[in-house]
């Protein structure tokens, strides 16, 4: 067998393997005696149908099985052990000639291979890079603190209808006089929210409503183009509604008005656990240490993106083999056809050049994740969504024990080892560059951040 590759750009490279009979004759022998063994043929013992007969039948397709299988291996041990940088698959390269697997040989095969522009992606105390430190405020706090009171909350009772309140009641269809119609559409225990009616002049309607008032309205101005909603409030099918004119006349039984949690111990213990807080300027204050917490993935998260961005103008541009990457990404996404290769391609490019950066000073900083990496990213994907129910002092065994589901979603891990790399580098890199550190609100941080997207 030979090899031979040939890059003369540096990123098209061309790689040509020569199978020679001996190569493939010795395992394709080995193969045909054991299907001589297997074989059922009627009128011969098993084990004593003729070599010739199994060769006629089995010989060629046992032979481009072994080939194939010499051609997977070799090519990429050749490209392991010679370093290539190889982008995506190798791809039968355009020059290919017709082989006849019928006869014994020499067979040449050819193969494109997409290969990684030479760069080099480095970091010292030189580069400069900005980072931001979310400071809470007051502001900030209270918004927590409302959100754990209203995740706390019920719902009461209310004589008047005020905001965001609840009403319950009974529809009557209306005829064009406003008496009820014979025959119409009739629902008992309609919920309305009228914070959510889209037509102003209907939502007024129900200003300063109390129970046992009767109100006329019509759901399809109410909810224009929403015919889904009106069904809903009507309990009928959506086809019931799709012409429907009609004023409704809505008996109001009952209001039910939102009331946030008081923010009194019963609420501290809720969302830190009991006894763990006992007066609101400790409760204050947790919350506060809690937040900053939770803004430093911000402000590490948009410290990666600045990395990046600073990366990217550093290295310059680069040169992509791209007429065979367009080949690569049309051959894994046949369905989607060229348009989706032509739409995409340019930001597959982006992402490709910042993999690459991101692999050399992973490299460069000696990143290694760790089993334990990946636990400490996974209980803490489990914390975060404890706490968007609320839920900020969830034991440590229950994190454990949820953490240990998630890591055996095979779908998980790939996204656990991205982030704790990602986290690993931050830590590293914060040392290695000069931080330019900038205190922020988070307002002004979003407006960054949305500037930015």
């Amino acid at each position: 067998m030979n090899i031979t590759f040939e890059n003369p750009d540096k990123i098209n490279g061309q790689l040509t393997i020569t199978v020679e009979k001996e190569d493939y004759q010795e395992q394709v022998e080995k193969t045909l005696k054991n299907y001589r063994k297997r074989a059922q043929v009627p009128g011969f013992r098993p084990g004593m149908v003729p070599m010739g007969m199994i060769k006629k039948q089995y010989g060629t397709a046992v032979k481009v099985e072994e080939i194939n299988r010499l051609l997977g291996d070799k090519l990429m041990e050749y490209i392991r052990e010679n370093k290539i940088q190889m982008l995506g698959e190798p791809l039968p390269s355009e020059k290919q000639e017709p082989q006849d697997l019928e006869q014994d040989g020499p067979f040449t095969f050819m193969f494109d291979i997409a290969v990684a522009p030479e760069f080099k992606a480095e970091l010292t105390g030189r580069d400069k890079v900005d980072y931001y430190t979310i400071t809470v405020d007051d502001k900030l706090i209270d918004q927590q603190v409302q959100m754990y009171a209203s995740q706390g909350g019920e719902f009461v009772k209310a004589d008047v209808f005020s905001g965001n309140d609840t009403l319950t009641g009974d529809l009557r269809q209306l005829d064009k006089k406003g008496n009820t119609l014979e025959g119409g559409i009739t629902t008992e225990s309609g919920m309305i929210m009228p914070a959510y009616i889209k037509d102003e002049a209907q939502k007024k309607l129900f200003d300063g409503c109390k129970p046992g008032d009767i109100i006329t309205f019509n759901p399809k101005k109410a909810y224009p183009d929403n015919d889904a909603e009106v069904a809903a409030l009507l309990k009928v099918d959506k086809e019931q509604v799709k012409d429907l004119d009609s004023d409704f006349s809505y008996q109001v039984t009952e209001i039910r008005h939102f009331q946030p949690a008081e923010v009194n111990q019963q609420l501290f213990d809720r969302v830190f656990g009991e006894g763990t807080v006992t007066d609101e300027k400790s409760f204050r204050q947790k919350i506060a240490d809690s937040l900053q917490a939770q803004l430093v993935q911000n402000s590490d998260y948009k410290f990666l993106l600045d990395i990046r961005a600073h990366m990217e103008k550093k290295v310059g541009k680069l040169e992509f083999p791209e007429a065979l990457l367009k080949r690569v990404m049309l051959q894994n996404n046949k369905d989607k056809g060229a348009d989706f290769v032509e739409k995409n391609f340019e930001g597959s490019i982006n992402e490709l050049k910042w993999h690459l950066i991101k692999e050399q000073l992973v490299a460069a900083q000696e990143i290694k994740v760790e089993e334990a990496d990946l636990k400490a990213v996974a209980k803490e994907v489990v914390r975060q969504q404890f706490a968007q129910y609320g839920m900020a002092n969830v034991p440590e065994d229950v994190l454990e024990q949820y953490a240990d589901e998630q890591m055996k979603k095979r779908e998980n891990l790939d996204n656990y080892v991205d982030r704790a790399v990602d986290q690993k580098l931050m830590e590293k890199l914060k040392t290695v560059v000069k931080l330019n550190e900038k205190k922020v609100t988070l307002d002004e941080f979003n407006k960054m951040m949305q500037e930015k997207s």
